[in-house]
């Protein structure tokens, strides 16, 4: 998908606690700061749809797992959108960069916690 981006991040291990990585601003999906906040999402609850017009995502699960599907329609329309799942989390820890004009859906899939962070490059309206 066109602007989608997957990205590596680093656990690093600590005795006292993990240190885990998130965005630094030479990082791809990096445009500029507007707000940072998390959501949480009970187990096998669904979050969405959402489209953001401006906003640029920076998507991470720093606690449980859940899948982010997303559905692109900016070419192809509402009647054959390209659509894409990915599972972030403590099983697959990395960053989803989703920007603009995408549908965006979450499913929580720990029993226990799951906490997404989206670090976004405008503040919500």
């Amino acid at each position: 998908m066109n602007g989608v981006k997957l990205s590596d991040l680093s656990i690093i291990n600590h005795p006292k606690g993990d240190i885990f990585h998130a965005l630094k601003k030479s990082d791809y999906g990096f445009n500029k700061f507007g707000e940072a906040y998390f959501s949480s999402i009970k187990y096998q609850e669904i979050k969405g749809w959402k489209k953001h017009n401006l906003m640029t995502l920076n998507l991470i699960v720093p606690c449980g797992n859940i899948r982010v599907v997303l559905m692109d329609c900016r070419k192809s329309g509402i009647n054959k959108p390209d659509q894409e799942s990915f599972i972030i989390g403590e099983s697959n820890y990395k960053r989803l960069t989703v920007p603009p004009k995408i549908h965006v859906a979450f499913q929580g899939l720990s029993k226990e916690m799951n906490i997404l962070l989206n670090i976004a490059d405008i503040e919500h309206d």
